[in-house]
Protein backbone atom coordinates (compact mmCIF):
# COMPACT_ATOMS: atom_id res chain seq x y z
CA UNK A 1 0.00 0.00 0.00
CA UNK A 2 1.31 3.37 -1.06
CA UNK A 3 2.19 5.93 1.62
CA UNK A 4 -0.11 8.86 1.79
CA UNK A 5 2.45 12.29 0.96
CA UNK A 6 2.45 15.45 2.96
CA UNK A 7 4.22 18.25 1.52
CA UNK A 8 5.56 20.74 3.77
CA UNK A 9 3.35 23.75 5.14
CA UNK A 10 3.09 26.27 2.25
CA UNK A 11 4.87 23.99 -0.35
CA UNK A 12 5.03 24.84 -3.86
CA UNK A 13 6.86 24.36 -7.08
CA UNK A 14 9.13 27.60 -8.33
CA UNK A 15 10.44 26.08 -11.50
CA UNK A 16 11.32 22.90 -12.69
CA UNK A 17 13.85 21.42 -9.56
CA UNK A 18 13.26 24.62 -7.58
CA UNK A 19 10.82 24.15 -4.87
CA UNK A 20 9.83 26.27 -1.76
CA UNK A 21 7.69 25.71 1.61
CA UNK A 22 8.00 25.56 5.06
CA UNK A 23 11.04 24.06 7.68
CA UNK A 24 10.18 20.14 6.85
CA UNK A 25 9.14 17.86 9.43
CA UNK A 26 8.92 14.16 10.21
CA UNK A 27 5.58 13.67 8.26
CA UNK A 28 6.66 15.51 4.99
CA UNK A 29 10.25 13.11 4.78
CA UNK A 30 8.23 10.82 2.35
CA UNK A 31 7.62 13.76 -0.13
CA UNK A 32 11.11 15.13 -0.22
CA UNK A 33 12.50 11.95 -0.93
CA UNK A 34 10.36 12.31 -4.25
CA UNK A 35 12.03 15.39 -4.85
CA UNK A 36 15.31 14.41 -5.34
CA UNK A 37 16.77 17.05 -3.57
CA UNK A 38 20.23 18.47 -3.73
CA UNK A 39 20.21 21.53 -1.66
CA UNK A 40 18.16 22.80 0.78
CA UNK A 41 18.44 26.41 1.53
CA UNK A 42 17.42 27.58 4.95
CA UNK A 43 16.30 31.13 5.45
CA UNK A 44 16.58 32.06 9.15
CA UNK A 45 16.42 35.35 11.25
CA UNK A 46 19.99 34.18 12.75
CA UNK A 47 21.68 31.30 11.88
CA UNK A 48 21.01 28.35 13.72
CA UNK A 49 18.15 29.70 15.54
CA UNK A 50 15.61 27.53 13.56
CA UNK A 51 15.36 23.71 14.93
CA UNK A 52 14.86 21.33 12.25
CA UNK A 53 13.13 17.88 13.30
CA UNK A 54 16.05 15.14 14.13
CA UNK A 55 14.42 13.04 11.29
CA UNK A 56 14.65 15.28 8.71
CA UNK A 57 18.32 16.02 9.35
CA UNK A 58 19.43 12.57 9.34
CA UNK A 59 17.19 12.24 6.07
CA UNK A 60 19.31 15.22 4.79
CA UNK A 61 22.37 13.61 5.53
CA UNK A 62 21.83 9.82 4.72
CA UNK A 63 20.54 11.55 0.73
CA UNK A 64 23.81 13.73 1.15
CA UNK A 65 21.91 16.55 0.58
CA UNK A 66 23.66 20.09 1.42
CA UNK A 67 21.81 22.04 4.08
CA UNK A 68 22.96 26.08 3.40
CA UNK A 69 21.70 28.28 6.47
CA UNK A 70 21.69 31.57 5.64
CA UNK A 71 20.68 34.33 8.61
CA UNK A 72 20.28 38.06 8.99
CA UNK A 73 23.81 39.54 10.68
CA UNK A 74 22.57 39.48 14.18
CA UNK A 75 22.99 42.87 15.20
CA UNK A 76 22.15 41.94 19.29
CA UNK A 77 20.12 45.11 19.28
CA UNK A 78 16.57 43.62 18.46
CA UNK A 79 14.25 42.63 20.77
CA UNK A 80 13.51 38.69 20.10
CA UNK A 81 9.62 39.41 19.93
CA UNK A 82 10.77 41.75 16.53
CA UNK A 83 12.83 39.25 14.88
CA UNK A 84 10.81 37.86 12.58
CA UNK A 85 9.04 41.41 11.60
CA UNK A 86 12.03 43.22 11.03
CA UNK A 87 12.77 43.61 7.34
CA UNK A 88 15.67 41.64 5.37
CA UNK A 89 19.02 42.93 4.37
CA UNK A 90 19.98 43.48 0.59
CA UNK A 91 22.88 41.40 1.39
CA UNK A 92 20.80 38.23 3.04
CA UNK A 93 18.62 38.30 -0.06
CA UNK A 94 21.73 38.21 -2.87
CA UNK A 95 23.59 35.78 -0.30
CA UNK A 96 20.43 33.67 -0.52
CA UNK A 97 20.22 34.51 -4.63
CA UNK A 98 23.56 33.17 -5.15
CA UNK A 99 22.42 29.52 -4.38
CA UNK A 100 19.30 29.82 -6.25
CA UNK A 101 20.87 30.80 -9.56
CA UNK A 102 23.78 27.83 -9.35
CA UNK A 103 22.03 25.14 -11.48
CA UNK A 104 25.07 23.28 -9.45
CA UNK A 105 22.98 23.44 -6.41
CA UNK A 106 19.81 21.48 -7.43
CA UNK A 107 17.00 20.49 -6.99
CA UNK A 108 16.30 23.07 -4.57
CA UNK A 109 14.03 23.89 -2.12
CA UNK A 110 14.39 27.05 0.15
CA UNK A 111 13.00 27.29 3.29
CA UNK A 112 11.67 29.47 6.55
CA UNK A 113 9.78 29.17 9.33
CA UNK A 114 6.61 28.74 7.78
CA UNK A 115 7.51 29.18 3.97
CA UNK A 116 5.88 32.67 3.83
CA UNK A 117 8.31 35.70 4.34
CA UNK A 118 11.40 35.16 3.64
CA UNK A 119 10.93 32.83 1.30
CA UNK A 120 8.38 35.08 -0.19
CA UNK A 121 10.48 37.90 -0.67
CA UNK A 122 13.57 35.75 -2.08
CA UNK A 123 10.87 33.92 -4.63
CA UNK A 124 9.29 37.77 -5.81
CA UNK A 125 13.17 38.92 -6.29
CA UNK A 126 13.71 35.68 -8.20
CA UNK A 127 11.17 36.43 -10.30
CA UNK A 128 11.86 39.64 -10.93
CA UNK A 129 15.23 38.49 -12.42
CA UNK A 130 13.00 36.44 -14.64
CA UNK A 131 11.64 39.97 -15.82
CA UNK A 132 7.86 39.14 -14.39
CA UNK A 133 5.74 42.12 -13.69
CA UNK A 134 5.54 43.54 -10.31
CA UNK A 135 1.97 43.29 -10.10
CA UNK A 136 2.63 39.38 -10.49
CA UNK A 137 5.55 39.09 -8.19
CA UNK A 138 3.16 41.00 -5.39
CA UNK A 139 0.46 37.98 -6.65
CA UNK A 140 2.86 35.32 -5.81
CA UNK A 141 4.20 36.74 -2.58
CA UNK A 142 1.02 37.71 -0.98
CA UNK A 143 -0.99 33.76 -1.72
CA UNK A 144 1.52 32.48 -0.06
CA UNK A 145 1.88 35.21 3.03
CA UNK A 146 -1.79 34.16 3.66
CA UNK A 147 -3.21 37.27 4.09
CA UNK A 148 -0.40 38.29 6.50
CA UNK A 149 1.31 40.61 3.67
CA UNK A 150 4.05 42.79 4.86
CA UNK A 151 4.33 46.34 3.40
CA UNK A 152 8.14 46.62 3.98
CA UNK A 153 8.42 42.93 2.12
CA UNK A 154 6.87 44.72 -0.61
CA UNK A 155 8.69 47.58 -0.99
CA UNK A 156 11.93 45.79 -0.72
CA UNK A 157 10.57 43.66 -3.76
CA UNK A 158 10.00 46.72 -5.46
CA UNK A 159 13.16 48.43 -4.88
CA UNK A 160 15.33 45.42 -5.38
CA UNK A 161 18.01 45.88 -8.18
CA UNK A 162 18.22 42.59 -10.27
CA UNK A 163 21.66 44.03 -11.67
CA UNK A 164 23.47 43.13 -8.58
CA UNK A 165 22.84 39.54 -9.26
CA UNK A 166 25.41 37.96 -11.25
CA UNK A 167 24.38 34.99 -13.06
CA UNK A 168 26.93 31.86 -12.93
CA UNK A 169 27.78 29.88 -16.23
CA UNK A 170 25.55 27.01 -14.74
CA UNK A 171 22.06 29.02 -14.39
CA UNK A 172 19.09 26.77 -14.65
CA UNK A 173 17.70 26.97 -17.97
CA UNK A 174 14.79 29.12 -16.47
CA UNK A 175 17.13 32.39 -16.01
CA UNK A 176 19.09 31.73 -19.36
CA UNK A 177 17.30 34.82 -20.87
CA UNK A 178 18.81 36.61 -23.61
CA UNK A 179 21.11 39.83 -22.69
CA UNK A 180 21.55 38.27 -19.19
CA UNK A 181 24.42 36.19 -18.11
Amino acid sequence: IDAMLFPPMNFGAVEEALYRGAIPTEINVPFLETLNLRTVVLLEHVVGTEDIDVSVMNFLEENEITLVRIGEDDSGSQLPSTKSTQPMSEEFVLQAMREVVDASNYPLMVVDLFGKHRTGVLIACLRKLQRWSLTSCFEEYRRYASGKRRLQNEQFIELFDVDLVTLPHQAPSFLRLPGRG
